[in-house]
């Protein structure tokens, strides 16, 4: 007798799964390209934002286990996330007129407190709480075989095609990760909304990364650039037998 095997579901409560159902309509389903292995547990994923797409994206469609990196004003209550989303996220880097976007923020601030208390968010800061961050990554890993998603491009002129650079908290973990004994592998993914692909680039392991004679900041920008590849990829000119479709 054959078994059917039940498609993959991200652990989410039951109530989650409706709402992430129901924004499938906002959110299309990108074709999932993977150059190498497909990240199984335990990897931190690098990848660009575009605005809410990327994540969204991921969220709903994505067969694999994930917990995403947020900061911690979009995970600290509704004053916090409207301030937070009006000045800093539609003013700053999507370039919305401040007004408009604090009317919208009205609206849109309450239910997206309701969408990211059912995401899971783990919190991040830029003090000594980070350290906080670290410890439940490291917990995520290890024990519930979970990827870390982290979007770190530097966004001060908003979310381009072309990413500036990344933020180096993702070598920090991947450090403390080493430091406890698990020598984590990192993905680079791009997503391009035009095309609709979300391409996964080979897994490359930190200790690697570290053994090119790399400080933290030359890692990020290593990493930036071959995210930054991703997107100028001809795939036409990529063996097909080398390529993972979803």
């Amino acid at each position: 007798m054959i078994e059917c095997q039940k498609p993959f579901t991200q652990n989410r409560k039951r109530w989650y799964r409706v709402l992430k159902f129901l924004m499938r309509s906002r959110y299309k389903k990108p074709e999932f390209i993977f150059l190498g292995d497909k990240p199984s547990h335990g990897a931190i994923i690098l990848s660009n934002h575009v605005g809410t797409d990327a994540p969204m994206s991921l969220e709903i469609y994505c067969d694999f286990p994930i917990r995403m990196w947020g900061t911690h004003e979009m995970n600290s209550g509704l004053i916090k996330l409207y301030k937070y989303q009006s000045k800093v996220y539609y003013h700053e880097k999507k370039h919305w007129n401040l007004h408009l976007a604090r009317l919208f923020c009205i609206i849109a601030s309450p239910l997206t407190s309701l969408f990211y208390k059912g995401l899971n968010l783990i919190s991040t800061y830029k003090d000594f709480r980070f350290k906080y961050t670290l410890e439940e990554s490291l917990k995520t890993i290890k024990n519930k075989k979970e990827n870390i998603v982290i979007f770190p491009e530097k966004s001060d002129e908003g979310y381009l095609d072309e990413l500036k650079g990344f933020h180096g908290g993702f070598v920090v973990l991947a450090e403390y990760l080493l430091r406890n004994q698990i020598d984590v592998p990192i993905y680079v993914s791009y997503f391009n909304l035009k095309e609709m692909t979300y391409i996964f680039g080979n897994p490359i392991n930190y200790s690697t990364l570290k053994k090119m004679g790399l400080n933290r900041n030359e890692i990020a920008e290593y990493l930036v650039n071959e995210c930054n590849k991703l997107n100028k990829l001809n795939l036409k000119n990529v063996e097909e037998e080398s390529l993972v479709k979803v």
